[in-house]
């Protein structure tokens, strides 16, 4: 992506759809044998957080490249960040609750470990939306724009939407939520 070519922006929506397929196979591998770990849920959290930061980083730089235009660049650094933030919000309770007793850490604010509440209202659902489409359908969205040479609308969208991602959230119970 980084040369800002219609094929190598397609190589790397390539990479990153099997960085997402991989991702959720060694994941399911490992629940499946019973071989989660603490470390290996950490070390997940933070590959992602490289993989995101990285494609938005390279995406902004490829079509800087191909456009002469420096500030699709930034846009892709800016969406590097919104990333950014998010990974180190996800990893601010962990770090938080380390000193706790273990039982608590691992139930929710609920106080259980069960199904995850149904959103309620407009503005979890709009939470609600933005964070399950940014998060599971991100690579054949990537992929699909690819195909059709229109990738770039990811940096300007990314620019806001990684942002609004993370801000999401800060509203009163979306972190709860999970398909």
């Amino acid at each position: 992506m980084t040369k800002g070519t219609y094929q190598q922006t397609l190589v790397g929506a390539v990479l990153l759809f099997l960085c997402y397929v991989l991702d959720n196979t060694d994941g399911e591998v490992a629940r499946a044998k019973n071989q989660c770990s603490e470390f290996g849920r950490q070390y997940d959290n933070f590959v992602d957080w490289i993989v995101h930061s990285g494609f938005f980083a390279g995406l902004g730089w490829g079509v800087a490249q191909e456009t002469g235009q420096g500030f699709w660049f930034w846009l892709g650094l800016f969406g590097a960040a919104g990333a950014t933030i998010n990974y180190f919000l996800v990893i601010y309770p962990d770090l938080r609750s380390r000193g706790q007793d273990p039982e608590s850490a691992e139930t929710n604010e609920r106080g259980d470990t069960d199904e995850p509440p149904t959103p309620e209202g407009v503005k979890q659902w709009i939470a609600f939306v933005l964070r399950e489409l940014s998060r599971a359908d991100f690579c054949f969205i990537v992929l699909a724009l690819a195909l059709i040479d229109l990738a770039w609308i990811l940096l300007p969208t990314a620019a806001v939407g990684a942002h609004a991602y993370w801000l999401a959230q800060f509203i009163r119970g979306a972190r709860e939520f999970r398909v």
